[in-house]
């Protein structure tokens, strides 16, 4: 075991329960004390998080807490951007804003509730409360001033960073930043977002994402319903696109088909396969096809990427070309920002979900719908989840079927003689590779190797253990 978190002892590699074989990950890694400990103080300080959406702090003056263990920062739109201040005030260290909190400070400023100091949006202090009472040299300007904490704006989202010698956002993850950008994510705004406490560690709820290999017996719903998700590397044979083609059935009852299980994936999931989009498939039952199957479903598809875009626009939602970007930025049914967030895309519309860790064995677990909207026609934004819980039957089916494995898993990761979880080195390997990253954080890797592995993340859903250079 590690005693202490010392860097230089960290960079001799002491750390406990290290994946030192990529296809075995030790079991311990989700509910060991210690190595929760390392995480939080070797990764969680060093990563990029996402903080809030955008759409939270339109108007100058918005603020919106973000807390992720023992840190806590406010992110607020002044008059020259989004800016991040850490949340305590400068005199006796009370926090201005209690977790998850959210308001405006145009006017007010942020006050401290103790001793009723201020400061404004811009981090500066406006007002000490006996001010004649303090030394002037406790007082700089200066050094009274907010501490800022590093922020990075994408994805219609604001990230955060502690630490302020970490690479940038876009040095850590890469081209797959322009790859989703390419498909809209910008202009997403959402819908409804919830949340819930699972009774699990948060790796093992980021991980029951990390590849559809388990849709078979865990959304039989979806076996033909996304075939991005279940394809022909688990056995079966999809055409390359499409749910898998039935040989008793015509192009005419394939495609109705293909229509009914996009609506069990829109009610089972919303924003992936959102209902406007749903609706528009259901229209295209009698489309000029060609004779192959194969074919004829490809080309279905082709002509819904169409029509979703066409008929969307037209209603004065901002959707890219879908073929267009299908071909030019091709991205997988999940896209993993790490450590803790990540993205479900599929047409024109998203599902987007953020994991914070709560202890070794309890994770928050967020849930958003992401859709477009005609410009001034946008809902008023949640500024907090409905807060769920894990078996409630007001989540989507796709998650509350992932939520009823999650929990016991956990469990079962204490099983006498379950020492390592065996990994596919074809199609698990995003799993390993993210486990190993988080292992060169916590040995002290140098941060040009973890940012470059950290790029190999990108667009690694279902794919194979790499070489991480680290």
């Amino acid at each position: 075991m590690v005693a202490d978190a010392d860097p230089a002892i960290a960079s001799r590699g002491q750390i406990p329960f290290e994946v030192t074989n990529p296809e075995r990950i030790p079991t311990k890694r989700y509910y060991d004390e210690e190595f929760y400990r390392l995480e939080t103080e070797r990764l969680w300080p060093h990563v990029w998080q996402m903080a809030c959406r955008l759409e939270q702090i339109p108007n100058v003056g918005d603020w919106v807490e973000y807390s992720n263990l023992d840190r806590s920062v406010i992110v607020v739109r002044t008059r020259n951007g989004v800016k991040a201040y850490h949340n305590a005030c400068r005199h006796r260290g009370v926090p201005f804003a209690d977790e998850g909190g959210h308001g405006n400070c145009k006017t007010t400023g942020f006050i401290c509730p103790f001793h009723g100091w201020r400061w404004n949006m811009d981090g500066e202090n406006t007002f000490v409360y006996g001010r004649h009472m303090f030394s002037e040299d406790q007082l700089d300007k200066a050094d009274l001033a907010l501490k800022s904490c590093r922020v990075d704006l994408w994805g219609g989202c604001a990230f955060i960073n502690f630490d302020n010698d970490a690479p940038s956002f876009r040095e850590c993850i890469g081209p797959v930043a322009d790859r989703i950008e390419a498909h809209g994510m910008s202009d997403l705004r959402a819908e409804w977002w919830y949340a819930t406490v699972l009774p699990a560690n948060w790796k093992i709820a980021m991980e029951a994402f990390m590849e559809g290999y388990h849709v078979m017996r865990t959304h039989p719903q979806l076996q033909q319903a996304a075939p991005m998700l279940y394809n022909s590397m688990y056995g079966m044979d999809t055409g390359g696109i499409g749910v898998p083609i039935n040989p008793n059935l015509d192009i005419p009852g394939n495609i109705k088909a293909q229509i009914k299980h996009l609506g069990l994936l829109s009610e089972g999931m919303s924003g992936m396969v959102h209902a406007k989009e749903f609706e528009i498939a259901q229209q295209l039952t009698d489309c000029e096809l060609p004779d192959d199957p194969q074919q004829a479903i490809m080309m279905w598809f082709g002509i819904l990427n169409h029509q979703i875009g066409e008929q969307l626009r037209a209603r004065g939602e901002n959707v890219p070309d879908l073929n267009a970007v299908a071909v030019s930025d091709p991205i997988n049914a999940v896209e993993f920002i790490f450590p803790h967030y990540f993205l479900l895309p599929m047409f024109s519309s998203m599902s987007s979900y953020r994991i914070r860790p709560l202890g070794p064995e309890s994770c928050l677990f967020e849930l958003w719908s992401l859709t477009h909207y005609p410009k001034g026609e946008e809902p008023e934004p949640p500024m907090e989840p409905t807060m769920l819980p894990y078996n409630s039957d007001q989540f989507p089916a796709i998650p509350r079927q992932d939520y009823a494995n999650i929990p016991i898993q956990q469990k079962g990761v204490h099983a006498e003689g379950f020492d390592f979880m065996r990994l596919s080195k074809d199609i698990e390997g995003l799993i390993s590779n993210y486990n190993r990253v988080i292992d060169g954080y916590l040995k002290g890797a140098p941060a040009e190797k973890l940012a470059a592995a950290t790029q190999k993340l990108g667009g690694n859903f279902d794919g194979k253990i790499l070489d991480l250079g680290l």
